[in-house]
C-alpha cells in the first residue's frame, strides 16, 4: 500500500481537513480562497487550467465556491479555451496556470486573445516572497513577460489584497475594448491565511461604470444624417458586435435602413444565409461603388488591407470600442468611440422616420445590384463546391460544410489554407455561432475553442474544421472534451503540409527549395478519434465527405466521444488570399 492511501495518510488528511474547516469558522480565509470568493463575484463560473504546486490553494477555493475546474494537457488549449469561453459567454474568461513553464505555454493563447478583444484572465503562480530572488522552483519574471501581451499586469503583494487586485484587473479586462489581464501571486500569499474582518472582496455590481456610452451625441447626429441621405451605404460589421453583444441593434439599423451588411470575425453568422440584408461575396464591389461605409468594430489591419482597398471616394465612418483604433492606418470622415450596439441603436433612433421614399428605392436597387453580382460570384464558385477531383478539392469540402451544418452548429476554423478556403462557403445560421484565430493567426486554437463552446452551449453542435498542422498541435486535448462531456465533430483537411506557406516558398525558392520546413507526414487522423474511443473515418472520395460527416455526427451522439473525419484534401490547390499573399500586403 502506497504512503499516499495508507490509514495513516488518510487520518493525516482528514486531520488537516478539520483544521482547515475549523480555521474558516473562526474568521480566516486562504489566498486561494479568496482568489475562488472574487472569481465567483466577477461572474466566473469555469476556470481552464493545468496543475501545479503553486496553484493548488485556488482549486480549494473553487470547489468551495462551485467554480467548474476543467483540467487540460497543455496551458496553451487553457488559455484558448479561456478565450473561447468568453466569446461565448460574454463573461470574463478564466485560465490559470502554475509558475515558469505554466505561464510561458499560455503565452499564445493570451497573445491569442490580446489581438482578438476577448476578455480573459489569466492566474499564474510564483515563487514564494520569501524566496524571492533566490532561484526558486519555476521563478521567472512573469509580470514582464505578460505585460507586451495584456492590457494589465502586476503581482499581488499581499493575502489581503487579492479579492481587490482580482477585481482590478477585471475591470481592466472590460475597460473599452476588452483584452486579457494577468496576476501573478506568490505561493505564500496565495496560501496564507487572513483574518476575514481585514480582506475586502469587492460586491458584484458596486464598482462599475456602465460601459454602454454611444459617445458623443452630436456624432450620432452627424451619422444618422450622413446615412440618411446617403443611396448607396454600405456597413461592415466585425468582432466587436457580437463581443459587445450589439447584435441585435446591429440587424436593426440594416433593416430599418435598408443598407446592405457584410460580417468578419464574430460577427459572421449575425445574418443567416438567404437575408436580403445578408451580404458576403461583393464587399470588394460594394467598397468600390458605395458613397458611405460604416465600419464597425474592425480595424484597418491587414485583414482589410489597411484600409487601403477603401474608395477615397466615399464618406468613410469608423465606430470602435477603443479610441486608439479609430482613424489608424486611414484617414476617415467621422470616428465614433463607444458600445457599438448603443452607438447603432441611437443612430437608428435618430433616423428613425427620416428615410424618404425616393432613398429607401435608390438603395433598394443599390442591394439588388449586389445580390445581383452576389449570385454571379457564387456561379463562379460552384464549380469548385461541387469539384469531383481526387484528391479532394478544398473548395468541395468547404462547400459540404457549409452543407452539413445545422441552425445550432457552432463552427471553429483552426488552420491556414484549408480554413481560409471555407471562409467563401461557410455561414453560420445564428450570431456566435463562428470561431477563428484572429487577427494573431494562431493555429492550435481549435481544440480549447471547440471545448469552450461545448461547456457554454451544451445543447448545441460543435464542429471544428483543421488543418493536418494546426490539428497536431493541440488535438491531445480531444481527451480533455470527452472526459468533461463535450465531445465535438473534428474534420481535418489533410494535404500533409503547412500549405499556406509553402506555396509562397514555392513561388519564391522553386521546386527545389520550396518544400523545405512545410512538409508534414501522411497521418490518418481518423485512427486518432478511435484510440481515444471515438468514431473516426479517413475519405479520398469526395462523394464520401456527407455521408462520412453524418456519420460522425451520429457517433458522438451516440459514444458521447470526439470524431474525426480525416478528409485529404489536394496539396497543389491553394486560396486566393494565399496565391496573391495578401496577408503580406
Amino acid at each position: 500500500m502506497s504512503a499516499a492511501t495508507s490509514p495513516s495518510a488518510a487520518a493525516t488528511t482528514t486531520a488537516e481537513d478539520t483544521l482547515k474547516r475549523k480555521s474558516r469558522d473562526a474568521g480566516v480565509v486562504s489566498g486561494g480562497h479568496l482568489v475562488a470568493k472574487a472569481l465567483k463575484h466577477e461572474g466566473v463560473d469555469t476556470i481552464f487550467t493545468l496543475c501545479g504546486g503553486h496553484i493548488i490553494d485556488i482549486y480549494d477555493g473553487c470547489i468551495d465556491e462551485g467554480i467548474r475546474i476543467i483540467d487540460v494537457r497543455h496551458e496553451q488549449v487553457a488559455a484558448h479555451a479561456a478565450d473561447g469561453y468568453a466569446r461565448q459567454t460574454g463573461k470574463l474568461g478564466c485560465v490559470v496556470t502554475t509558475a515558469g513553464p505554466g505561464c510561458t505555454n499560455a503565452v499564445t493563447g493570451v497573445a491569442t486573445a490580446f489581438r482578438s478583444e476577448s476578455p480573459i484572465l489569466h492566474i499564474g503562480g510564483q515563487g514564494a516572497l520569501s524566496q524571492h530572488k533566490m532561484g526558486s522552483l519555476q521563478d521567472l519574471p512573469h509580470v514582464d513577460l505578460m505585460s507586451a501581451i495584456t492590457k494589465f499586469a502586476a503581482s499581488v503583494p499581499g493575502t489581503e489584497r487579492i479579492a481587490d487586485m482580482i477585481a482590478m484587473a477585471a475591470r481592466e479586462a472590460f475597460t473599452g475594448a476588452p483584452g486579457p489581464a494577468y496576476l501573478e501571486i506568490p505561493r505564500d500569499v496565495l496560501d496564507r491565511e487572513v483574518d476575514t474582518t481585514k480582506v475586502i472582496v469587492p460586491k458584484p455590481g458596486h464598482y462599475r461604470a456602465s460601459t454602454k456610452s454611444i459617445g458623443d451625441p452630436r456624432d450620432v447626429e452627424r451619422l444618422a444624417d450622413i446615412l440618411v441621405d446617403s443611396e448607396r451605404p454600405a456597413i461592415l460589421y466585425g468582432q466587436q458586435v457580437w463581443t459587445a453583444r450589439g447584435h441585435n441593434e446591429a440587424i436593426a439599423l440594416l433593416r430599418g435602413l435598408d443598407i446592405p451588411g457584410y460580417f468578419n470575425g464574430g460577427s459572421r453568422g449575425l445574418l443567416p444565409p438567404g437575408d436580403p440584408h445578408h451580404f458576403d461575396r461583393t464587399r470588394g464591389n460594394a467598397f468600390a461603388e458605395a458613397d458611405v461605409i460604416v465600419i464597425v468594430g474592425t480595424p484597418f489591419d491587414f485583414r482589410m488591407g489597411y484600409g487601403r482597398r477603401i474608395s477615397n471616394k466615399a464618406t468613410l465612418v469608423q465606430i470602435d470600442m477603443d479610441y486608439r483604433t479609430v482613424g489608424k492606418n486611414r484617414d476617415i470622415s467621422l470616428g465614433l468611440v463607444g458600445d457599438p450596439g448603443a452607438i447603432l441603436g441611437a443612430v437608428l433612433q435618430a433616423a428613425s422616420g427620416r428615410l424618404k421614399s425616393d432613398k429607401r428605392q435608390a438603395r433598394q436597387q443599390w442591394m439588388k445590384k449586389l445580390a445581383a453580382a452576389e449570385d454571379v460570384a457564387t456561379e463562379k464558385l460552384m464549380p469548385l463546391f461541387k469539384s469531383n477531383n481526387t484528391p479532394i478539392h478544398p473548395y468541395r469540402v468547404a462547400y459540404e460544410l457549409n452543407e452539413f451544418l445545422a441552425d445550432n452548429t457552432i463552427y471553429i476554423g483552426d488552420g491556414g489554407d484549408v480554413v481560409t478556403i471555407s471562409a467563401q462557403a461557410v455561414r453560420p445560421r445564428r450570431p456566435g455561432q463562428w470561431m477563428d484565430p484572429g487577427a494573431l493567426g494562431s493555429l492550435g486554437v481549435g481544440t480549447g475553442f471547440a471545448i469552450a463552446a461545448g461547456l457554454a452551449h451544451p445543447d448545441k453542435e460543435v464542429l471544428c474544421y483543421y488543418g493536418d498542422g494546426s490539428f497536431g498541435m493541440t488535438a491531445f486535448d480531444m481527451e480533455t472534451a470527452n472526459r468533461f462531456g463535450v465531445p465535438y465533430v473534428a474534420v481535418v483537411g489533410n494535404n500533409s503540409a503547412m500549405n499556406q506557406i509553402r506555396y509562397g516558398q514555392l513561388a519564391k525558392y522553386g521546386e527545389e527549395r520550396g518544400n523545405v520546413g512545410n512538409l508534414l507526414g501522411d497521418v490518418p487522423f481518423g485512427k486518432f478519434a478511435e484510440m481515444l474511443g471515438g468514431y473516426g473515418e479517413e475519405v479520398r472520395d469526395p462523394a464520401q465527405i456527407a455521408p462520412a460527416l453524418r456519420r460522425a455526427r451520429e457517433s458522438v451522439a451516440r459514444l458521447k466521444r470526439c470524431a474525426v473525419v480525416n478528409i485529404w484534401v489536394d496539396p497543389r490547390e491553394y486560396a486566393p488570399g494565399t496565391k496573391n499573399q495578401t496577408m503580406y500586403k
